[in-house]
This record gives C-alpha cells, structure tokens and sequence, in this order.
C-alpha cells in the first residue's frame, strides 16, 4: 500500500465578522460542529477602514501517525510525502478568485468547541476570534502561528481544492520538532489587508456527510516492488550498462508470513549465481557477474525482504540464485531464489499500446472495508494465439510492465477516490515480480455501500496511455 489518509481529530472557524447591526464584532462565536469551514476577508462594509475576516483552524491525528511508522506501515523520514487535502464546498453565494491561501503551523493547543451557527454568530464559546480555548486566550487575535512554516496555494477561479505539500511541518510534528497544534488556513496578508473583498471560500468540515470531502493528511510514498525474476535479460551492448542491471528479491517466509533473518536482521546479504541448482559448496564455482566479481551485496528493504542488484554476460539460458550470510562462504547459504531464466535482449517482443489485454486474475465481486487486497494483473499480447498443448497445458506467461500505475474510481458519479499517482511520489505504480504487476489496495480508503472501477495507465515512448479497460468491485462493512 503506498496511500494512507488521516481524516482531521478537530477543525473550526474563527472570525471577527460583523454582526448585523454592523457594529458589533462576532469575535467570541464558535463553529467546532459545523459541517463547513470558510476563510473569508471582507472590506469596508461598515466604513472604509472595515476588514472583516475568517480563518480555519484544522488539527491531524499525529499520534495515529507516529504509531504507523513505528510499527513500518509508512516509510521513515525522506521516503514519504505528506499532503494536506482540504475539499472545496459549493455554495450560491459569491465566490472569490484570483488570490493565495496560505497554511501556517499554529504555535497554541486550542479547543474545537460545539458552536454551530455561521450566520448570526450566536454560539458563543472556546475557541475563537480572541481564545484559543477557555480561559486561555491568544497572544494574537485570530491566532498563533509559528514563523517558519508556511505553505501558499493561488485559487484562479476560487472552486479548487487546498492540496499543499507540507511534509516539513509532519516531520517536525512527529519527532517533536515543533507540538502539533495543527494549522490556520488563511488568506494570505496582502489579501487580508487589500481594499476589496475576497468572500465566501468554504471547504468541508470533518463532521460532513461526504465521505470523500473531509479535510485529511494523505500519506504518499513509492512501495513499488520491482522483482526482475521474469523479466531478466542478458548483458545488451547496446543500451547504458546500468539497463542490464537487475534487481532480484529474496523472500524469508514461513507459514505464509515475513520473517527478517535471524543472521542478517536488517543488514547486508550476498547473492551469487551457479549454473546448476545443486546446492553449492566452497569448492563449487560461481559465475561471472557484470563487472568482474562473483559475489554482489544486497540489503534488506522490509520485514523478511531482501534485494540485491546484478547483471550478467552468459551463454545459458537458466542460472540459479543463491543467497547468503556471508560474502565467501558457502556454507552460510540461507535460501534458493529459484531457476531464473536468461531473456535475451534481441528477442524482446514489440510490446506497444495497440497490442496488448490486461486482465485482473484474482478481482472478487466484493471486499470488507477492512481488507488489505493484493490485486494481481495479467498482460498479455493482444494476438498472442496459443496451440493446444499451450493453452490447456502450459500457463501462459505474464508479460511485466515497468511503469504502470493504477486509477480508482466511484462508479455512480465517476468521483477519482484514488487518482493515478504519476508525479514525483509514483505512490500508484504497480509493483511486479515472477508472476506478473500487481499492486496493495487498502479497502478502508473507500466508502462502503458503493461499487468502484479499476483503470491502469502504462507509460511507454514517454508517454502515458490509459488502457481500455474497467474492473468492477464493490465495498461493503
């Protein structure tokens, strides 16, 4: 899984608006219960030196997230990024554009408070304009926020989504750097101070109905596996010398479950390769890699996971992978990779996007929202025309996708709750191994009583193309 969402632990509104009588300020009211958040900057409407504004403070579940790295279910620090997600509130009223919204760290606990009323401002309690909660008030009015962390979005026509980077901030959270006490969501100065109004922006609050729009910390990181068991080619002459590298994967399982070796832990482990399957012995000698040596270093990449890189320049067809404790002793084997087939780089098939199916192998028609489903996916050719013998036989086999991302969609309206992650992160690419691509899909990610569809996106010629077709899947409880 390379996506976790964390829905917000508290969020509000704070304001010193006016209150009908234009007079008078709403600067005690709360809004901790309300199902929208607004930022707002009004001008001059009880005089030209009026400014009236709105800002929005949101606080996240660090603790959830410090328990999740701990226990290896997120990446440690430089192989995540962390992303604040606000959604965009439709509304009649008038809309402002053109403008930045910044997010800064706030530097004071607060407390969310039971108000409701955003139009009068009747619900009058901590937190506020003036408190940050009872009987503590802010050193600032509107807040407290921390210099040092700032994060700005520009909003063209004012409908779009908050989504800013803010991976700093997280990491000082969860280290200790600087508390969590989340962020104030604002105009930016020269806005809240300019002589025109920018009103009404609205976000949903984390007490909404939509399951989708709440505001959260989504947690992207690239987990791609990429196992070139089946998919190793000999030494090309050809291309670079680092595209007849490749990387193999050791697996420590037993009963079905990953163990880290109880040698190697998390530190380095050896690869050689032989010709034959036999076991090896001190005395048995190991074929020549790329670069002259017979022996590579691999590490450990997850519980009972563990990869090396290598390359080879051989006349066989099939070599066998052994794995070990220690660089020149053979007797400190500790597992068999199994036969790994030679390709050659000059039979490689044309494999463009006019020419290929993808198929799911193992989609069910339903999943618990509770379920971590491993989704394996099949390509092939798209004339691929096997004999008899084939077919009934022999299992055909899997053609690898190095970079294919994968796409999850709502079925009644369309609605991407997953979009392809093809940016910087990759956080969708399809991991593969012997048997084909595959990918982790965390079923809490979506809402249950709603069917979802499955699309892929292959990059290929430096561009992307979206494969034809859908797979179909429901959530329940």
């Amino acid at each position: 899984m390379t996506i976790r969402r964390y829905i917000a632990s508290k969020d509000t509104t704070i304001t010193n608006a006016l209150l009908e009588n234009l007079v008078n300020r709403a600067t005690g009211s709360n809004m901790g219960q309300s199902d929208v958040l607004e930022v707002f900057s009004i001008y001059g409407q009880s005089g030209s030196n009026s400014q009236e504004l709105s800002r929005v403070l949101v606080q996240f579940p660090v603790d959830t997230i410090v328990s999740d790295r701990q226990q290896a279910r997120i990446p440690p620090s430089g192989s995540v990024k962390f992303v604040l997600k606000l959604s965009n509130t439709v509304h009649p009223f008038t809309l402002p554009k053109d403008y930045h919204l910044v997010v800064n760290a706030l530097s004071r606990s607060w407390a969310e408070g039971h108000g409701m009323d955003m139009e009068q401002y009747k619900d009058q309690e901590a937190c506020n304009w003036i408190s940050s909660s009872l009987g503590q008030a802010w050193d600032t009015e509107g807040g407290d926020i921390v210099s040092g962390y700032e994060y700005k979005q520009y909003l063209d026509e004012g409908t779009e989504d908050l989504e800013l980077d803010v991976t700093q901030l997280v990491e000082d959270w969860i280290d200790g750097t600087q508390p969590n006490y989340g962020v104030m969501i604002k105009l930016s100065s020269s806005y809240e101070d300019d002589t025109r109004s920018y009103y009404t922006k609205k976000f949903f609050a984390r007490g909404s109905q939509y399951f989708y729009k709440k505001p959260w910390l989504e947690v992207r990181y690239d987990a791609t596996v990429k196992d070139d068991r089946g998919n190793f080619y000999n030494y090309n002459p050809f291309v670079p010398a680092e595209q007849s590298q490749h990387t193999l994967y050791f697996y420590n399982r037993f009963k079905g479950q990953l163990y880290d070796h109880p040698v190697v832990g998390q530190g380095n482990i050896y690869v050689k390769l032989y010709s034959s399957a036999g076991i090896p012995t001190n005395d048995t000698i190991p074929l020549t890699l790329l670069g002259g040596d017979t022996v590579v270093t691999g590490s450990w990449v997850s519980t009972g996971i563990y990869s090396a890189s290598l390359g080879i320049n051989t006349n066989l067809t099939t070599v066998y992978d052994f794995w070990f404790t220690q660089p020149n002793d053979a007797t400190s084997i500790i597992g068999y990779g199994g036969p790994l087939k030679i390709l050659s780089p000059f039979e490689e098939e044309n494999f463009t996007k006019d020419n290929y199916v993808v198929s799911v192998k193992n989609l069910k028609a339903k999943y618990s929202n509770e379920e971590n489903a491993r989704v394996q996916i099949f390509v092939r050719p798209s004339n691929w025309n096997p004999n008899s013998y084939t077919s009934v036989v022999k299992a055909p086999t899997p053609y690898i996708i190095e970079d294919m991302y994968y796409n999850v969609f709502r079925i009644a309206d369309g609605l991407d709750v997953i979009p392809y992650g093809t940016g910087s992160m990759n956080h969708t690419r399809l991991s593969f191994d012997k048997n084909g691509n595959y990918f982790d899909l965390d079923m809490s990610l979506l809402e249950p009583g709603y069917s979802y569809g499955i699309k892929f996106k292959i990059f290929d010629t430096n561009e992307y193309y979206e494969n034809r077709e859908v797979f179909k899947f429901r959530v329940e409880d």
